[in-house]
């Protein structure tokens, strides 16, 4: 269930952020405070806020970044062992899923934006397809289905940001694919741990009624 706690404390964390971001959006850059529909998340990552103020949002937003990316890493690594795949595979998305993670953590530095983010979403690509594959084994076709919404949501916002023409509608559209991901990434760990705690207590069950039988005899 630690994808869960740690989505919680994440969105905890990002609301804490909000309420203390200085101001200036995309939109107008004298703006008070922070616009659920013209801020974008990594606004609150920067030293400064937009309108020139020091960003006092910045060490909240940075401690939820963090979580968040502990969190997902968490999942791609305990998310193969629960499924029936190859074991290149498996490694596959454990690794590529920590190393998506592990950039992501940088978008706070001064490093090239556009570069973190284009080399967090190769590996969490690799991540993600292996995760499809493990869905698919499953066969648990609701969770599949989502994840292909999000994958359309993913294209839409790589599509707005690329073209510029709905630009200013972007941050609602990447709030929107930040909490449906989220979303998604809790409801395989609630259904991994029903699975795995019926099938617990199937074990104990059946070894009840071995123990009886045995009794009877």
């Amino acid at each position: 269930m630690t994808p869960i706690f740690g989505s919680i404390i994440f969105v905890l964390l990002y609301v804490v952020a909000t309420l203390l971001y200085p101001g200036g959006s995309q939109v107008d850059k004298d703006s008070i405070g922070f616009s659920w529909t013209n801020n974008y998340w990594c606004n609150l990552l920067n030293e400064n806020a937009i309108n020139g103020q020091h960003n006092s949002a910045k060490p909240f937003a940075m401690t939820g970044m963090f979580i968040l990316c502990l969190t997902l890493s968490f999942f791609w690594v305990l998310f193969p062992r629960h499924i029936n795949i190859d074991r290149k595979l498996k490694l596959a998305i454990q690794i590529s899923g920590i190393i998506a993670m592990t950039i992501a953590f940088f978008l706070f530095t001064n490093i090239n934006h556009d570069l973190i983010i284009n080399l967090s979403a190769f590996f969490g690509a690799i991540a993600t397809v292996g995760t499809f594959v493990g869905l698919y084994k499953k066969k648990w076709f609701g969770l599949f289905a989502f994840g292909l919404f999000n994958i359309l949501l993913v294209g839409l916002n790589n599509y707005v940001y690329y073209t510029k023409g709905l630009i200013i509608y972007l941050p609602v559209i990447q709030k929107i694919t930040f909490a449906t991901f989220l979303i998604w990434v809790c409801c395989i760990d609630i259904t991994l741990y029903r699975k795995e705690k019926n099938g617990s207590q199937q074990g104990v069950w059946q070894k009840w009624g071995r123990r009886n039988n045995n009794e009877h005899l």
